[in-house]
């Protein structure tokens, strides 16, 4: 047996050893930070060798970037409860959870600290929460169908709106977030775009 080999054998090609290197890249971000993380380490944890991981990833944060990119892509499904003040509590209970679970807290702290300086994991981070907007503003859309919202309520500034506490308490002060936090996210939110507050901006 040669010296570059290790009794874990990869895992498979493909999608497969895709989706082990991420899962291993976000639990040593969890385990070890950013700072800390290594692509052997990454490997090792994965079942796969070095050069496996280098024929895909050119570095560390190319590796890191694509990991945190298709994890916060889909961690947060889109609800459907028919009414637009229950599917804002669970987008809002959602994107709770999902930001203070362990990996969360991890991937925050790397795209927004650790590795926040580095112009890859800026523009992941960009592209991330676009797609995060488009892929839920179906919610708003609905909404406005259903005459529970003002026509011409802009659906990308009421999902900002809704997020902004609870990125507040995760980013800056530090107060605690829950599912109380999470309901009254949307409940500001939602009386803001009752009120016309959140309309599109008219035309020149």
């Amino acid at each position: 047996m040669s010296s570059d080999q290790s009794p874990a054998r990869p895992v498979g090609r493909g999608a497969k050893v895709r989706a082990a290197v991420h899962a291993a890249a976000l639990a040593e971000l969890v385990d070890v930070g950013y700072a800390a993380l290594t692509v052997e380490s990454v490997a090792q944890r994965a079942g796969v060798h070095k050069t496996t991981v280098y024929r895909r990833w050119k570095d560390r944060e190319s590796l890191l970037t694509d990991a945190l990119a298709e994890h916060m892509a889909a961690d947060i499904p889109v609800p459907d409860t028919g009414a637009i003040g229950g599917d804002l509590r669970a987008l809002a209970r959602s994107l709770v959870q999902a930001f203070t679970s362990p990996t969360g807290q991890a991937v925050l702290a790397a795209m927004f600290t650790g590795a926040a300086h580095l112009p890859e994991i800026a523009a992941a981070r960009r592209h991330v929460f676009g797609d995060r907007l488009a892929r839920a503003e179906p919610v708003v859309l609905r909404a406005v169908e259903r005459g529970e919202l003002p026509a011409g309520t802009d659906a990308a500034e009421l999902l900002r709106t809704l997020a902004a506490p609870i990125y507040l308490r995760l980013l800056m002060t530090g107060d605690p977030v829950d599912e109380s936090v999470a309901d009254r996210a949307a409940h500001v939110a939602l009386a803001a775009a009752r009120a016309g507050a959140l309309s599109a901006p008219a035309g020149p």
